[in-house]
């Protein structure tokens, strides 16, 4: 009974050990990058980042992002630039500031240095999404409730900007905020708040 006792607490031990190895590996997985040029932006982008095969003129690329443990949605990293820098930094700011319903909104706006002298205007914004559905030109939204969206504007050395566009379920979001943030270089200690 002694001896069964034993072998049981090392098989217990074994798996706990070897849980903790698989969470290991699946940590390492997902900071695992890869360099992504679109024009004259680069991007470290996560392995877990899959590439859309959709297709838009408007956008340089589109990612599918996994979805977190419980949220049904994927997330969606759009990239863009426009000749002319596509309208301003508070304009578009503010435009997709209201995407979002202002009831229960939360938001935070902020700006730093990343990558390449660069400079960048981040928003943080969660609530209720009105999420764009079937062709732009439509301008057809649903109701969203519990999505994020993490959107940033670069503004590079020669002048050309960028637009970063993360969206989906909170949940899911939140496992990607570093991810994101990274991936143009920012640093949230050295960010300083966005005054419109």
């Amino acid at each position: 009974m002694k001896t069964m006792k034993t072998m049981l607490s090392l098989a217990m031990l074994l798996a706990v050990c070897c849980s903790t190895q698989v969470r290991g590996d699946e940590t390492k997985a997902a900071a695992k990058t890869v360099t992504v040029k679109l024009k004259s932006l680069e991007l470290a982008l996560p392995t877990t980042w899959v590439k859309s095969d959709q297709v838009s003129s408007m956008r340089l690329a589109t990612y599918e992002i996994p979805a977190a443990e419980g949220d049904t949605d994927k997330g969606e990293l759009s990239v863009f630039s426009f000749p002319g820098g596509g309208g301003g930094v508070a304009a578009n700011l503010e435009r997709w500031i209201g995407q979002f319903s202002s009831t229960g909104r939360k938001l935070k706006v902020t700006q730093g240095t990343g990558n390449a002298k660069s400079s960048y205007y981040l928003a943080d914004i969660s609530g209720t999404f009105n999420k764009p559905v079937g062709p732009p030109i439509l301008r057809k939204t649903q109701s969203a409730p519990g999505y994020r969206m993490l959107a940033a504007i670069i503004v590079m050395e020669n002048e050309e900007v960028f637009y970063l566009k993360l969206t989906g379920p909170e949940e899911t979001m939140k496992a990607q905020v570093d991810a994101f943030r990274s991936s143009f270089g920012g640093d949230e200690k050295k960010e300083k708040p966005f005054e419109f």
